[in-house]
C-alpha cells in the first residue's frame, strides 16, 4: 500500500474517533506503518504535525458544536480531550481568537480546520535528480540519543540536538574519522526505525563516515547494511530546501516509482558549505525495496 492510501486511512480513523482517546500507535498501524516513521511522513504530506491536525480538527468541532447548541463549555471541553475547562479555553482562543463563552453569542467569528484529503496531484514541471545505488555494508561513528515519539517532542528537540552538536565539538570531531571514506568531509543526520510499534522511543544520530581510528568516549561506531539506496540531490538554502525535497520524494517519487522505503534507515548528508546560499547542495539518503523485484 502507498503512503498517499495509508495517510488517508489513517486521517480516516482520527476523524472517526475525534471525540475518543487517539493513540498515536493505533494510527500508525492505519497506514501499516510504525509511530515515528508516520509521524515523519504525515508532517512531510501535510505540513503540520499529527497533534496539530487533531487539536486543530478537535477545536474546530467544539467551536461549532458551541456555536449552535445548547451545550455546556465543560461538557464540549471533556467530550474533545480537555481535563479541564481551563487548558481548553486556553487552546480553544489561540485559535479561534475568541474565548468559549464569547462563542456561544451570536455574530462571533469562529475558525474552522477542515478535515484533509490526501491526494496524488499531478503538476507538469518538476524535475527531481536522483539515482538508484545498491551499495555494500558501511560502517559509520555517531553520537546517539533516543527522542520520544510522543507528542511532537522530537520535532523541536532534534533541531536542538543539532545546535548543541555544533557548540560543543562533536561535529568537529566527527570531521576527523571520515578522511579516507566514501562519506569524507560529509556529516550525516541518520534516523533508524526498527518498525517496533511498542517503542516510545527512536534513535536519532549525528555522524560521518568511519575510517578505524580509535573511538572516543559518547561516540559509537554502527554498520550499515548492504542496501539498495534512492539518492536524492537537494540544492537551496536550508532547511527549507530539504524539507521541499521530503515533500517530493514523499509526494511524487514514492507514489509513480516501483520502491517502497525499507522504513529501516534514511540519511540526511551535508557537506562542508554556506547552507544559507542557494547554491548549497546536500543528499537525502533512502533504502529502498523495489516491489517487482523477485
Amino acid at each position: 500500500m502507498d503512503w498517499i492510501t495509508g495517510v488517508q486511512r489513517a486521517i480516516d480513523y482520527i476523524e472517526e474517533n475525534l471525540t475518543e482517546k487517539l493513540d498515536y500507535d493505533e494510527i500508525a498501524k492505519m497506514a501499516y506503518s510504525s509511530n515515528y516513521h508516520f509521524q515523519r511522513v504525515f508532517g512531510i504530506l501535510c505540513g503540520r504535525t499529527l497533534g496539530e491536525y487533531i487539536r486543530e480538527r478537535r477545536l474546530t468541532l467544539a467551536g461549532s458544536e458551541l456555536a449552535f447548541s445548547k451545550g455546556k463549555v465543560i461538557d464540549v471541553a471533556m467530550k474533545y480531550g480537555y481535563d479541564s475547562p481551563e487548558s481548553f479555553g486556553r487552546a480553544f482562543t489561540r485559535f479561534h481568537g475568541i474565548t468559549p463563552s464569547q462563542a456561544k453569542s451570536r455574530g462571533n467569528h469562529l475558525k474552522s480546520f477542515s478535515k484533509l484529503t490526501v491526494k496524488l496531484v499531478l503538476e507538469g514541471g518538476t524535475t527531481m535528480n536522483y539515482k538508484i545505488e545498491e551499495k555494500p555494508a558501511f560502517k559509520v561513528i555517531e553520537k546517539v540519543k533516543s527522542f520520544s515519539t510522543i507528542g511532537e517532542v522530537n520535532m523541536k528537540e532534534i533541531p536542538q540536538y543539532w545546535k548543541a552538536c555544533h557548540n560543543d565539538g562533536t561535529i568537529q570531531t566527527l570531521c576527523e574519522f571520515c578522511e579516507g571514506t566514501e562519506l569524507d568531509h560529509l556529516v550525516l543526520g541518520i534516523c533508524y526505525d526498527d518498525n517496533n510499534d511498542s517503542k516510545k522511543e527512536f534513535l536519532y544520530s549525528i555522524g560521518s563516515g568511519f575510517n578505524g581510528k580509535p573511538v572516543p568516549d559518547g561516540f559509537s561506531v554502527n554498520e550499515i547494511k548492504a542496501s539498495t539506496w534512492a539518492i536524492f540531490t537537494c540544492k537551496g538554502a536550508m532547511p527549507d530546501a530539504i524539507q521541499k525535497m521530503w515533500h517530493q520524494i514523499y509526494t511524487e517519487f514514492f507514489p509513480t516509482s516501483d520502491y517502497i522505503s525499507k522504513n529501516e534507515v534514511d540519511f540526511e548528508v551535508y557537506p562542508d558549505g554556506n547552507m544559507d546560499s542557494p547554491d548549497y547542495e546536500c543528499e537525502i539518503w533512502i533504502a529502498v525495496v523495489n516491489t517487482k523485484s523477485k
